[in-house]
């Protein structure tokens, strides 16, 4: 038979299923007690995704369903190996790791973002990474003062 017609990997197969790590930060990889719960989860969930992908008979259709839980595990598995659970701050004088922030920008909008690790930010949902440009420059105020960010400006108005 000739090499045409047997059942060989793909070229697209193959670029589906060899997928690149995802990127392990450079910087400290702390944690919420919440972020730490998170990242346990969906790494539980990805070790299911992995687990029901490989019952797929198809070797190819096995090795394209099987790709994304396998790089999300081992990018989970590193970052829970590097974790480092930061207690829950008590301090509401000076912003800082797990603090809830809100601020008021020169244009008079007022936002609210608790300060988390990189994991866990969703500034959608009300969080932002330690490492974020605005939380850098929050890190260690308190409520009054103000911080530039390019042209404009931020007040600190509360810390709890």
């Amino acid at each position: 038979m000739a090499v045409a017609f047997t059942k060989e990997e793909s070229f697209e197969t193959a670029s589906e299923t060899l997928l690149p790590d995802r990127p392990i930060s450079p910087h400290p990889n702390l944690v919420t007690e919440a972020g730490l719960q998170a990242l346990e989860q969906q790494l539980k969930e990805a070790r299911a995704a992995y687990e029901a992908a490989s019952t797929i008979d198809d070797v190819n259709e096995r090795r394209r369903h099987t790709a994304n839980p396998l790089r999300d595990a081992r990018y989970l598995t590193a970052r829970l190996r590097s974790a480092q659970l930061m207690p829950a701050t008590h301090n509401n004088e000076t912003v800082g790791f797990g603090n809830t922030v809100t601020f008021r920008r020169d244009d008079g909008r007022v936002q609210t973002y608790r300060i988390v690790g990189e994991d866990e930010a969703d500034p959608k949902s009300g969080s932002m990474s330690f490492v974020s440009p605005v939380a850098s420059l929050l890190m260690g105020k308190a409520v009054g003062d103000a911080v530039a960010i390019g042209d404009a400006e931020l007040e600190i108005i509360s810390i709890a």
